[in-house]
């Protein structure tokens, strides 16, 4: 579930001050270019890396966020985003430089944040 504070994929004007990133926040992200099947365009994604990390470094880890719905899909994790179904795709998460993205939408609840790590360890934890 996403608590919704704004729907609007405008850039952000130069002059805007830095955004904070969050943990578990959804932002819109310019994701273009990109090669092969990864996902395009504008379109939202989930903060999944650590608040020390975020401080620190000028790249964040984020998965996007489809309305494709995939529901048997152990790698996606549904929820609401901008009151639309919509699903967390794992298995597009990647590294981004903050200045793509340009705007807060929201922030998922602890119960799917908690999905979303599981899905992360089931994926990418050493055997």
């Amino acid at each position: 579930m996403v608590t919704r504070k704004g729907a609007s994929p405008a850039p952000a004007p130069a002059f805007a001050k830095p955004l904070r990133i969050q943990r578990y926040a959804i932002y819109w992200a310019e994701l273009d270019p990109v090669r092969g099947r990864e996902i395009a365009k504008t379109r939202p994604v989930l903060v999944v890396s650590p608040v020390a990390m975020n401080q620190r470094i000028e790249t964040v880890v984020v998965c996007p966020l489809t309305s494709q719905l995939h529901p048997h899909w152990a790698s996606r994790v549904a929820c609401t985003c901008a009151g639309k179904p919509s699903e967390i795709a794992v298995d597009q998460i990647r590294t981004l430089i903050k200045s793509r993205l340009t705007g807060l939408i929201g922030k998922i609840d602890s119960y799917t944040a908690a999905q979303v790590r599981g899905v992360i360890r089931l994926l990418y934890a050493a055997d």
